[in-house]
């Protein structure tokens, strides 16, 4: 039997919008323990967002992280010596850090010079529901789709 669970740890809301959720992204953001640098990121795209779309930046943010959470995935089950891509629900928790990953891994590898103007090009993107990490959870929910046929067995 595995151990106990480990605790949650508490995670400090961040000093200008006072938001967990924006901590937990800069967090993943983060490379090298530099997060001065990660919220200045974060921060200075959040601006440009307002800029071009003439509307919060934050709301914009969590309109694009909400169209990018999945709601549903495939995870690869041993049956009988196959392996069959099963879909599952997606926990909240997961949800969130799903939509935060894909959200920084795709604007990283997008074509703008600076992460903070690939950061909010794909916020403005994602929040109009077009872009790279909206099209990963589509993706993601069609191969769920597909595999609907496996769902029985389910863990």
């Amino acid at each position: 039997m595995r151990k106990s669970k480990p605790k949650k740890r508490i995670i400090l809301p961040d000093p200008k919008f006072n938001d967990t959720l924006v901590t937990r992204f800069v967090n993943n953001m983060m490379y090298d323990g530099k997060k001065s640098t990660a919220y200045s990121i974060f921060y200075n795209a959040v601006d440009l967002v307002e800029k071009k779309t003439s509307e919060s930046g934050l709301d914009t943010w969590k309109k694009a992280l909400n169209n990018i959470m999945p709601s549903v995935e495939v995870k690869s089950r041993r049956v009988g010596g196959a392996n069959f891509q099963v879909p599952t629900e997606v926990r909240p928790e997961r949800k969130i850090a799903l939509g935060m990953k894909w959200l920084i891994s795709y604007a990283r590898k997008r074509g703008e010079k600076t992460m903070m103007e690939k950061l909010a090009g794909e916020i403005i993107s994602a929040s109009k529901g077009e872009g790279a990490a909206v099209k990963k959870k589509e993706d993601t929910h069609k191969m769920a789709e597909a595999n609907k046929a496996f769902s029985h067995f389910r863990f």
